[in-house]
């Protein structure tokens, strides 16, 4: 099964600011209850976004000024708490395709390497430049290149980071552990094969 080869995305940016968004505020746990994964499309930062009677609070993901935008720009330690796979599910599949923040919890950020989602970080400074640039231009162009390790935009360019085996990984289309393993399907046949039968003793 041939996959994505992610080495660039483009597309403009919603900042969604704050240290320590953890997997329950990315995705109520109320959610977790979908039959799959599509279901969870628009719902992310739902708690975050609407009151208990669906009246919105304005949060950055509902303004008009970032509809559309396919990058998300966290802050330190993005995607703490529970282990939810869901909570990078929900990310993606209402249309972010990359996210660039200071940090990120390690079991998030191997969840979303695991589903295409680039992670990357940068430093504080740098963050906050390019959400002052996208503050004042929201449908300003943003480009996370993984072969260059940066993030530019018409005028101005950032370093971004990433562990070598996740880049790798995103880069050649080998993110997706269980695509990986039904390209060996033959190989694991003919290991089932030659292992002895139940009650089949070898020496």
């Amino acid at each position: 099964m041939a996959l994505e080869h992610i080495t660039r995305i483009q597309g403009t940016c919603v900042p969604v600011p704050g240290a320590d968004m953890d997997t329950d505020r990315i995705i109520p746990a109320r959610f977790l209850k979908c039959i799959t994964f599509d279901e969870l499309a628009g719902v992310m930062f739902w708690d975050e976004r609407f009151t208990s009677d669906h009246q919105s609070k304005g949060h950055p993901i509902d303004d008009p000024r970032y509809a559309g935008a396919s990058i998300l720009i966290g802050g330190d330690n993005f995607g703490c708490g529970s282990s939810r796979e869901h909570a990078p599910q929900a990310i993606k599949r209402s249309g972010i395709r990359g996210i660039i923040a200071g940090s990120f919890a390690e079991i998030f950020f191997g969840n979303s390497t695991g589903i295409g989602l680039p992670c990357v970080t940068a430093r504080p400074e740098d963050l906050a430049r390019l959400v002052q640039a996208v503050e004042t231009t929201p449908d300003l162009e943003v480009t996370i290149d993984l072969e260059t390790m940066s993030a530019t935009w018409d005028s101005g360019s950032i370093a971004i980071n990433m562990p070598a085996t996740s880049r790798e990984a995103l880069m050649t289309g080998r993110w997706d552990a269980v695509a990986g393993l039904m390209e060996q399907a033959d190989l694991i046949r003919q290991k089932h094969e030659d292992l002895p039968s139940p009650g089949e003793a070898r020496y």
